[in-house]
């Protein structure tokens, strides 16, 4: 793998005590039953392979323009492109492998009924091929799913069945259920033909933008940065690739770095689309070998793209989809021609609220202050004059009469405002200490 890429910040330690553990995976029964069915997928991945997956997949996508950015680009000091792909019909690129795969399959196969399993997308996307081939689709999803996926996919008339807290568990009930109805199983991402159909971006990319110097891809399981990358080094091999985990959920970095697939024991991140514990086996050689680097994102740093996102390009990216927006600080590059694909959209409403409200006290655009002062009329019109003076704008009062014995001398009073970011706090804040009051800063809790 080449480490050609200086990443600010982004070395071994972004893994350590994460609690990996180097191990092989277990299981085999169910990889062997999984390889069987390799030889079809060992013509996959090649130039050919991906022009006619290129051509399958119109048949259900949108060819999602590139979108300039010129806040990130400023951001940045590079020329910044988005492959919006959270504008596709269900909401994310996963439809785009699903759909070639379940292509590729024989009409036999189609109606024994398919069987998935999924964190949202890959599940919208397998229950919209099987509408359009007229046969029975059952997705397996976690317990933690977002609703919005939920619903997503039993109205595109899929079977949803939850099971486990995480991917990997409902992986398993999948392959079990696969086993006991003799349905086709659809791997989301462990798959070259499905790996092909994903690489349908890359195409799209490279007719745009032929001159593209990086390509920021996220990483859950590797279909999606095994397609990208297997085809960016087939078009130019100058092109690199820069795979993007969540910090909390680093399986492929780990991976890499022992040399052989590698499960981490725990997974803990926001980005729900990529908590994945392993890695694909079947993909993993085609990663090490085309992969650039890989970056590690914080969730913090996902909740700051988000309201980037929304704010400056008007759009909703789930936090899977914004890892590779987050990647944009830790290139230690200038001037190049960089592509962020976002892999999907599909937020539900209360996620995404919070989130905003996240990103706006990271952003110093919402905080908290407390202060003391006598419990007499009027002081509180004069805290709410000094606040308005400084074009603060009160949100919520909480007046505390019992922060001391003698009420006289002193009531808490907690102020949460809005601001316009950190210098206009800060100018409130000396504001109120300039009429005599002591501020302090506390945790803010909307």
């Amino acid at each position: 793998m080449n480490k050609g890429i200086e990443n600010k910040g982004i070395e071994n330690k972004d893994i350590e005590n994460k609690g990996i553990e180097n191990k092989d995976i277990e299981k085999k029964d169910i990889e062997e039953k999984r390889m069987d069915g390799m030889d079809m997928n060992e013509a996959m991945l090649t130039l050919e392979r991906f022009e006619e997956a290129s051509e399958i997949v119109k048949q259900v996508t949108h060819e999602t323009k590139l979108m300039f950015s010129e806040y990130l680009s400023e951001q940045s000091g590079n020329k910044v492109y988005l492959k919006p792909e959270n504008m596709q019909m269900t909401g994310a690129y996963k439809l785009r492998g699903a759909y070639y795969k379940i292509s590729t399959l024989t009409e036999k196969e189609r109606e024994k009924g398919l069987i998935t399993a999924s964190a949202g997308n890959h599940a919208q996307g397998v229950a919209y091929a099987a509408k359009r081939y007229g046969v029975k689709a059952v997705i397996v999803m976690p317990t933690t799913t977002p609703l919005i996926k939920v619903n997503r996919t039993k109205d595109l008339g899929a079977e949803v069945v939850l099971f486990g807290d995480m991917y990997d568990e409902a992986c398993e009930k999948a392959y079990q259920l696969a086993e006991e109805n003799g349905y086709t199983f659809i791997h989301p991402f462990d798959d070259l033909a499905v790996a092909t159909g994903q690489g349908s971006i890359m195409m799209e990319i490279f007719k745009e933008l032929p001159l593209v110097d990086y390509i920021l891809v996220p990483i859950g399981g590797g279909g999606l940065a095994a397609g990208v990358s297997v085809l960016a080094k087939l078009l130019n091999p100058k092109i690199r690739i820069i795979g993007v985990e969540p910090a909390g959920a680093s399986c492929l970095k780990a991976s890499i770095q022992a040399g052989k697939v590698t499960t981490i024991d725990e997974v803990s991140t926001i980005a729900d689309g990529t908590a994945v514990k392993t890695p694909g086996m079947v993909i993993f050689p085609y990663l090490m070998e085309h992969l650039d680097d890989i970056i590690a994102v914080e969730d913090a740093e996902l909740v700051v793209a988000f309201l980037d996102m929304v704010e400056n390009h008007k759009m909703v990216v789930e936090n899977s989809g914004l890892l590779a927006v987050a990647a944009l600080k830790h290139l230690n590059v200038e001037g190049k021609r960089i592509v962020s694909i976002l892999s999907g959209g599909n937020m539900d409403i209360i996620t995404m609220s919070s989130v905003v409200q996240q990103g706006l006290i990271m952003r110093d655009r919402i905080f908290t202050v407390s202060v003391l002062l006598p419990d007499k009329p009027g002081e509180l019109t004069r805290v709410s004059a000094i606040i308005a003076g400084q074009n603060g704008n009160v949100i919520k009062l909480e007046h505390n009469q019992f922060v001391s014995i003698n009420r006289n001398v002193a009531v808490e009073l907690r102020i949460t405002m809005e601001a316009f970011g950190t210098v206009h706090k800060e100018e409130i804040i000396v504001a109120l200490e300039r009429e005599g009051y002591k501020p302090k800063l506390v945790r803010t809790n909307i």
